[in-house]
């Protein structure tokens, strides 16, 4: 076997989608339906923020690497009522704006489902012609449109299409692809096409970052927590093989692994198994965002008189590779799980997380520098009554730590604060849980300012009310010992020498007889 996986490269994406948070969310699809003249549903548009205002979002630039979470500590909270510089762009990757994600869901779309008006279409493909990750070749899709405002709406209202609006103005729709099957519907399809498009939009950015020539990538593994099938094969998928066509990974294969919020956890676990296996040498684990849960909590934001902070796609993806004696490795052999007889309390859960796996590998739970458990924003979670989830899982770590005499009781605020810190993804499900730290983990590794950070995931798997049962994982990221007894680079050259000169010997032996 080969040596550990190592972490090198990942991106973060964001698609503002203000008219999908009205017209798709469930929170809202829910209401129209059993409360179609409630207050909340008036009150909404005026609580639906531009592009320019998530653009200026702290945390939403902490998500693509233009800010950090020390930006975050040491801004006060809340975060939604402050501006700072809105760059498109960041380290990670890009937040893009609604009508240009809805031209790359047509890019995305290869039977022919998603119909835009044609100025519309015109307009996007001008401005994604000019993407530098997308381009003319990718862009000329949008050229097929001849559809008109009122064709658009015949789909919707005659053929059971999902409309799609930017700006409070029908643009487009998404046909059905099947006439009776519910898993073929237009509201699965446009739901299925937004998760394929945003992982595509992230595995693009990820390319850019780490380097890696796209033919490079030999498996892909999506951990989404949507499904795509028919029905014959519910969520038979697959996510993974769709996106990396979509995105030019010509030489890789793949499928869709599932967990609901600790799905990307469990995903990258396999990925660096594979690895250290030697089944493959190149994995990307990868997902997309979900419609459903933009404006989850908005009910509870405009009650408070504030925006709809829950109006981004999110999207990220993450290479692993076998080891390069640099990259922080994935320690596979320090993997932390939630068993099916763990139990719910949370006592229980981080135990099983955090302190059996670093006890079986003789380390205390100050040893790690830094936790990334549910890494939820607390400004979305907060005024909906869900307290500020990470710093929640802090003191509980913490509180095991006290039990264990490994710190003391007045020293838990500074645990928290060391070792934890303030969360900024979207809630998204799958997207908080812990990977977003992943970026500047390996920064940080890389740079000596920290050497062990430990990824956890956890999931609720009684939503899919088959188990009443949680579910988590976790695994350390390390600083790269150098140990590596992979075949690259010398290493190979050092093999193929050794093997030359034993056959010569082995050749002159024969010679001599």
């Amino acid at each position: 076997m080969g040596g550990y996986a190592v972490l090198k490269g990942m991106s973060y994406t964001l698609a503002i989608t203000p008219d999908m948070v009205l017209h798709n969310g469930t929170t809202q699809t829910t209401e129209r339906v059993v409360n179609p003249d409630s207050e909340y549903l008036k009150e909404l548009p005026g609580h639906i923020r531009s592009y320019e205002d998530a653009l200026a979002y702290l945390p939403n630039q902490v998500y693509i690497g233009n800010k950090t979470p020390d930006d975050l500590e040491t801004t006060k909270f809340p975060w939604y009522d402050k501006k700072c510089e809105g760059k498109r762009k960041g380290k990670y990757g890009e937040i893009m704006p609604q009508d240009e994600f809805l031209g790359l869901m047509q890019i995305c779309d290869v039977f022919d489902l998603v119909k835009l008006e044609t100025s519309f279409a015109d307009e996007v493909r001008r401005k994604l012609a000019a993407h530098a990750l997308i381009g003319e070749e990718k862009a000329a899709i949008l050229d097929k449109n001849e559809e008109t405002v009122e064709d658009i709406k015949i789909l919707v209202e005659e053929e059971h299409a999902e409309p799609l609006y930017h700006n409070g103005v029908l643009v487009g729709a998404v046909k059905r692809a099947h006439d009776v099957d519910v898993n073929l519907s237009a509201h699965v399809m446009l739901e299925n096409l937004v998760t394929k498009a945003s992982s595509v939009l992230s595995l693009l950015h990820l390319l850019e970052t780490s380097g890696i020539d796209a033919g490079e990538v030999e498996y892909v593994i999506d951990c989404c927590e949507e499904a795509c099938g028919d029905m014959n094969q519910r969520g038979g998928g697959n996510f993974a093989k769709a996106a990396a066509e979509a995105a030019g990974l010509m030489n890789a294969t793949g499928s869709d692994a599932r967990g609901f919020c600790a799905g990307p956890a469990h995903a990258l676990l396999s990925a660096a198994s594979l690895i250290k296996a030697g089944t493959f040498r190149t994995v990307v684990v990868t997902a997309g965002g979900c419609t459903a849960k933009l404006g989850m909590n908005g009910k509870d934001h405009v009650k408070k008189g504030m925006p709809i902070l829950e109006d981004a796609i999110a999207g990220f993806s993450i290479l692993l590779t076998a080891d390069d004696g640099e990259s922080p490795q994935i320690r596979t052999d320090i993997v932390g799980r939630h068993t099916v007889g763990t139990g719910a309390s949370p006592q229980a859960v981080i135990g099983a997380l955090v302190t059996e796996p670093l006890d079986r590998a003789g380390l205390k739970i100050t040893d790690v520098d830094k936790y990334s458990p549910e890494m939820q924003n607390p400004d979305i979670t907060k005024p909906a009554g869900a307290g500020d989830v990470p710093e929640a899982n802090y003191k509980m770590i913490a509180a095991l730590g006290v039990k264990r005499g490994e710190i003391e009781r007045k020293e838990i605020p500074e645990f928290v604060k060391k070792h934890g810190m303030c969360g900024w993804a979207p809630t998204q499900g799958h997207i908080p849980s812990g990977v977003p730290y992943l970026g500047f983990a390996r920064e940080a590794i890389m740079e000596g300012r920290i050497k062990r950070a430990m990824i956890i995931g956890k999931g609720s798997l009684f939503l899919g009310r088959m188990t009443n049962l949680f579910d988590g994982i976790s695994f350390l990221v390390e600083k790269n010992d150098g140990s590596s007894t992979s075949d690259t680079g010398n290493n190979e050259a050092e093999v193929k020498a050794l093997i030359g000169e034993a056959m010569r010997r082995f050749a002159d032996g024969l010679l001599s007889e």
